[in-house]
């Protein structure tokens, strides 16, 4: 049931879970819907470091008044199984009956992952390793827990029913999933956003636009007009207001359309669309340190590029639904052009790569500090990875990675 003046609507047409809130500040939607809608008396914060130190975190403290059992302060970047043991003992033994997260990224998986072991009566890093990431092995059972994600980036973790979480045993960043894996109500307030630090929101919008590309670019069965339009939906709302959130950062309004934007992405991910190489590659070049959307802004113009070079024309036709929809747009072609770029002669990665550099993030390994000694390693632990083999060019061989990351490697001079 919506309060006074609250959107309150279903994830999609085909997936009425989770809900969707917007129009009504983050603090009075939570405290609403854990009262009237989930009717939960213990709730269990998972907060981000930095925005526990924030008037934003009292508001939501308040709001939510004595319900409020327990908060945790972070969780480790890239999710380890260690914090979501920890998590999963303190939400045991405080018999809270919802979580609320407040932030994104590793939060956001970290809620997903510690609802899915509760429901599994897991208790030590062992167990959480025998969950698999296949809901059909027999007696698994689904999260019950229900979830609040109140998201501050874009990466849209949030509306997924994976998660992935790093055994620190061997660095390898594990996928978790279950058709009921995920938030039961997501709450978007671009009031809240605008305190999120510049290289993370715009990094994450990246991280939805690589959703929206990876899409129209795959050619698995499950592509349809439907995943088409709802991606392309997603990139005509990303990318021009990224570019005006860059340049007017209070912009309330253009933060919406990219929240918006993020979800369409999100959306026509959840009709079954499998990711390509740059979501592959980039889950294990996270746990080297590099932020979530960050992995998106240096491998999906690489990956566009290798397949371009190296496919047929079934390969390169769809990047071309890219580029319709991003020339199209008088804001954003005054961007290319900036950039040098001709519609006649650019193709999809360097489009993506203009977009990119014209926000101001990472184009390379070098930038965020990972250097060739790691490539090998990394390329190994990409292998390992589901949406390798649904790239447009199917990634089986180490040489395929190696040839991406040796792209991207950066000026090492």
């Amino acid at each position: 049931m919506a309060a006074e003046g609250e959107s309150y609507v279903p994830f999609t047409d085909h997936n009425p879970k989770p809900h969707i809130s917007s129009g009504i500040p983050f603090y009075e939607a939570c405290a609403h819907h854990v009262t009237n809608t989930f009717k939960a008396s213990k709730v269990y914060i998972i907060v981000s470091n930095s925005i526990s130190k924030t008037d934003n975190f009292k508001k939501l403290t308040n709001a939510l008044g004595e319900k409020v059992v327990g908060v945790r302060k972070g969780i480790k970047p890239h999710t380890p199984w260690s914090d979501v043991v920890e998590i999963v003992e303190e939400v045991r033994s405080l018999g809270a009956d919802i979580i609320v997260t407040l932030g994104a990224g590793s939060l956001t998986d970290g809620a997903k992952v510690v609802a899915f072991a509760l429901a599994n009566d897991v208790k030590t890093s062992e167990d959480l390793g025998k969950l698999p990431a296949d809901q059909e092995t027999p007696n698994i059972k689904a999260p019950a827990l229900p979830i609040i994600n109140i998201p501050t980036s874009l990466s849209g973790g949030e509306y997924s029913p994976f998660a992935g979480a790093t055994d620190t045993r061997n660095h390898h960043k594990a996928s978790f999933s279950h058709k009921e894996l995920g938030g039961s109500l997501i709450i978007l307030d671009p009031a809240l956003s605008v305190s999120t630090p510049r290289q993370i929101w715009l990094s994450t919008g990246i991280r939805a636009v690589d959703h929206c590309v990876e899409g129209l670019c795959s050619l698995q069965p499950k592509v349809s007009a439907k995943s088409d339009k709802e991606f392309g939906e997603g990139l005509k709302l990303l990318v021009p207001n990224l570019l005006i959130t860059s340049k007017d950062w209070e912009n309330e309004e253009a933060r919406l359309k990219e929240m918006l934007g993020a979800r369409a992405a999100m959306g026509a991910l959840d009709l079954g669309i499998p990711m390509g190489g740059s979501h592959g590659i980039g889950h294990q070049l996270g746990p080297l340190g590099v932020g979530h959307g960050e992995t998106s802004c240096i491998l999906l113009p690489a990956v566009l590029k290798y397949n371009y070079r190296h496919g047929d024309e079934n390969v390169r036709k769809p990047q071309q639904k890219v580029l319709d929809i991003l020339w199209a747009d008088e804001a954003v072609v005054e961007v290319l052009k900036k950039h040098g770029l001709e519609k006649e002669k650019a193709d999809a990665g360097d489009v993506i790569g203009a977009i990119i550099t014209e926000l101001g993030m990472p184009r390379t390994l070098k930038d965020v500090g990972v250097g060739k000694d790691k490539l090998d390693a990394l390329a190994d632990n990409s292998l390992k990875d589901r949406w390798l083999g649904t790239n447009a060019i199917p990634l089986t061989e180490k040489r395929q990675v190696l040839d991406i990351l040796e792209m991207v490697v950066g000026d090492t001079d």
